[in-house]
């Protein structure tokens, strides 16, 4: 197997550029620990590249394509690995067009060409497409398994000017593996417990103690907090220079301490901005991130991922 040449490798850090699926491929066998990335979603953003990921004619077309992707990245994973994968949804809109991320603003037509309009669903216009749910079915079928459906819960979500629906305030975080066995630290990620003394009966978080009056049994609380669930409230954050909201590095935190060993290796194979690299390398974790889009690298280079790096070597 043929290792691809780095687009930028320190100590810390490896970025390549290129097709996530093409790239995955030359990469050695169980040489990561855990995987965390937010592809780019089915016919809502226009990256401006030729071969991006979401411009399928189709939804079952998307599905293919990122089951591929992630069949190569199940090899390259190790045994004892995860994967966390954010997907947010989209609706089927006729002729409506994609976000054009460079300019800040849908275009039917643009100069540079990169099929901007949205794809035919096969479906009436405002139709859920429930993307996220046929990713997760067809990475089950492929052989992956599906360990949990997180709902990442945005208190500050983009308002929406829709008025026969309600607006959507959350996105999937589908946690997967390969084998039944594998890495994961509950400790690391749980969360400050409720302190009002009540009494508990079999709740995760908890430890039984002694049984008190009337045969309940009381438990104490646990000493690092209480499993934080799966229902994450997290803000989004804006990303200077992009005209669109990245997703966290609060929630790339959570999924790395929980699914990746210290000092392991993390891979991004959509790297974008970077987000999951700046929370690998905070946390002590190396990064391998894979993009498409050589201006994506470059900038997370600038900003987000020398941050990272800097904030280690000066700690």
């Amino acid at each position: 197997m043929t290792t691809p040449t780095a687009y930028y490798a320190d100590d810390h850090i490896t970025l390549y550029h290129g097709d996530a699926a093409a790239t995955l491929a030359q990469l050695p066998d169980g040489s990561i620990d855990c995987i965390v990335t937010s592809p780019p979603y089915f016919g809502l953003r226009d990256y401006g590249v030729d071969g991006q990921l979401g411009s399928e004619p189709s939804p079952a077309e998307f599905v293919a394509a990122l089951t591929a992707v992630f069949r190569e990245a199940r090899r390259v994973l190790a045994d004892d690995g995860t994967l966390w994968l954010n997907l947010g949804d989209s609706y089927s809109g006729g002729n409506r067009t994609s976000y054009d991320t460079e300019g800040g603003k849908s275009a039917k037509t643009r100069a540079r060409g990169h099929g901007a309009v949205r794809a035919a669903t096969g479906l009436p216009g405002k139709n859920l497409l429930g993307i996220p749910w046929r990713v997760a079915f067809a990475l089950q079928d492929d052989g992956w398994i599906l360990r949990n459906d997180i709902i990442w819960a945005k208190p500050n979500a983009m308002p929406e000017s829709v008025t026969d629906r309600l607006s959507t305030r959350h996105e999937h975080v589908f946690m997967l593996t390969k084998s039944q066995s594998y890495w994961f630290d509950l400790d690391a990620v749980r969360v400050p417990q409720d302190t009002r003394g009540e009494r508990h009966e079999g709740r995760s978080g908890y430890r039984d103690d002694h049984p008190s009056k009337g045969g309940i049994t009381t438990r104490s609380l646990h000493p690092l907090g209480r499993n934080p669930g799966d229902v994450w409230t997290i803000p989004t954050t804006p990303f200077p220079g992009s005209h669109f909201a990245v997703y966290p590095t609060a929630l790339a935190t959570r999924c790395i301490l929980a699914g990746c060993r210290p000092g392991g290796t993390v891979l991004d194979p959509f790297s974008g901005s970077g987000t999951t690299g700046l929370a690998a390398t905070l946390h002590g974790r190396r990064y391998v991130g894979i993009d498409l889009n050589e201006d994506y690298l470059d900038l997370s280079l600038r900003t987000r991922l020398r941050q990272g790096v800097l904030d280690v070597v000066t700690a």
